[in-house]
């Protein structure tokens, strides 16, 4: 579930191309890290997280040379249900007393400007690793406000057991998928 945080997603959002090079914050109302784990072999839970920022840079010249971080609070892990969300807060998962933060910093980018593997150090649980996402370019364009904005979603599949979280494997699922869809407005 940690994860999902990494998903930092948001920062694979970061390395697609927009029309030159350019700095975006991520505008987490029209943004979401959700993950996905399974449970007893029957059933899939969905959860997400609530709060969380980011930064990126797009170069629409020299994809590669985009960039992104995103911060994810993991006390904001929400599944629809309260008392499974403190389990998932606790020290069997998440110990967000321990580990308030989630963090995903890129660190390399090949693709194009459409799309492409994003790969980063995710640090989730106190134990950084590197992890990479597949990043597709939803759009980009001006806004109501005057403002520009620019799009992505970034997918990848952590294993939790890789970052410390061992608790109840195989009844919920090592794998967990991750999720990260971006919105940015330039700043």
């Amino acid at each position: 579930m940690k994860t999902l945080l990494c998903a930092s997603a948001l920062t694979l959002a970061a390395f697609a191309a927009s029309a030159q090079a350019a700095d975006y914050s991520v505008d987490p109302a029209h943004s979401s890290v959700s993950f996905t784990i399974g449970h007893l072999g029957t059933s899939v839970t969905l959860g997400q997280f609530r709060k969380f920022s980011g930064d990126y840079s797009l170069d629409e010249t020299n994809p590669a040379a985009s960039s992104v971080k995103l911060t994810i609070d993991s006390a904001s892990v929400d599944t629809n249900y309260e008392p499974r969300d403190k389990h998932l807060s606790s020290p069997d998962f998440l110990d967000v007393k321990q580990f308030p933060e989630i963090t995903f910093t890129s660190t390399a980018y090949e693709g194009t400007a459409d799309a492409g593997k994003l790969t980063g150090d995710m640090t989730l649980h106190g134990v950084t690793k590197p992890v990479s996402f597949d990043v597709k370019k939803i759009g980009e364009g001006k806004d109501p406000w005057g403002g520009y904005r620019s799009g992505f979603v970034a997918t990848t599949t952590i294993k939790r057991s890789e970052f410390g979280i061992t608790n109840f494997i195989p009844g919920v699922t090592d794998e967990t998928d991750l999720t990260v869809r971006i919105e940015g407005v330039r700043k």
